[in-house]
């Protein structure tokens, strides 16, 4: 019998586990059941809530884009919940509820060209759109990557970055904190607002996509506003406000709005009417 609980997870099945720092890891899953499995669809930019059974859930952005199979999510190992989903192998059993949230308006951003700055574990998030416009780049303008982190070991997904830059009309800029690099590093040194004053972007018909710590945000924001992007055109996802998904905890609560229902994407526009203690 089918309850439509919207409190109960569906059972999903770890496919893929893949350590991406010392602290962060990459978990792919897929429903159990079949039938859920082809009912079920999400738009790039959702998130969902990922449970331990007996321990607890967590919310982290889908971070694949909508083509897949399989539903993917990236964690840092920081409290009770991400421990126990740290010791996760293929073939063990997760909860997992969702998709929950708006997404990112990709409809609207054919033609344009794309910026999209990403800082440490905040690649996840901008992960799933950047995979999504490489499968369709012929829709999409001139797409530029800035991500960054404080060391190179602190670099999520970082073998993609070489093979995003391998496809046409793309730019990747990686950078890391200064101190940060190792010998053997390729990319750029110095922290992500500098390194995105540095890169050649034309603000003509662009949107800019930042995610990353609050300070990294803070500096990089000015900087796409001197390159002539619009705040309408700057979005930023707010995944980590977030607990319950549904609007009820209150947790994300600001003003008349609820990050897990009107979010978890805002245009810096909107970000601007929003109280100043958000």
């Amino acid at each position: 019998m089918t309850t439509n609980n919207i409190y109960e997870p569906e059972r999903m099945e770890v496919i893929e586990v893949t350590q991406q720092t010392v602290d962060v890891k990459s978990v792919k899953i897929r429903f159990r059941d079949l039938g859920k499995a082809k009912a079920f669809s999400f738009r790039v930019g959702q998130f969902g809530l990922y449970s331990v059974f007996g321990v607890g859930e967590s919310t982290f952005n889908i971070c694949c884009s909508n083509s897949k199979d399989y539903i993917e999510f990236c964690f840092r190992k920081t409290g009770r919940v991400t421990e126990q989903m740290w010791a996760v192998e293929p073939g063990d059993t997760i909860g997992f509820r969702g998709p929950f949230g708006n997404s990112y308006p990709l409809e609207d951003w054919k033609g344009k060209n794309l910026v999209f700055v990403a800082g440490g574990i905040a690649m996840p998030p901008i992960r799933c759109a950047i995979q999504y416009v490489l499968e369709n780049l012929d829709q999409y303008g001139k797409i530029t990557i800035v991500y960054g982190a404080r060391t190179v070991s602190d670099l999520v997904f970082r073998n993609e970055l070489d093979e995003w830059a391998q496809f046409p009309n793309v730019n990747v800029v990686k950078t890391v904190d200064p101190g940060g690099e190792t010998p053997e590093w390729d990319g750029r040194v110095g922290f992500v607002p500098n390194v995105l004053g540095e890169t050649e972007i034309d603000g003509e018909n662009t949107v800019a996509l930042v995610v990353g710590p609050p300070i990294m945000i803070k500096f990089s924001l000015p900087v796409l506003s001197k390159i002539g992007i619009p705040d309408t055109a700057i979005y930023t996802s707010l995944e980590n406000r977030m607990k319950c998904g549904l609007g009820k905890c209150g947790r994300c609560n600001c003003g008349p709005v609820y990050v897990c229902k009107e979010g978890p994407v805002f245009t810096l526009a909107q970000m601007n009417e929003l109280p100043d203690d958000f």
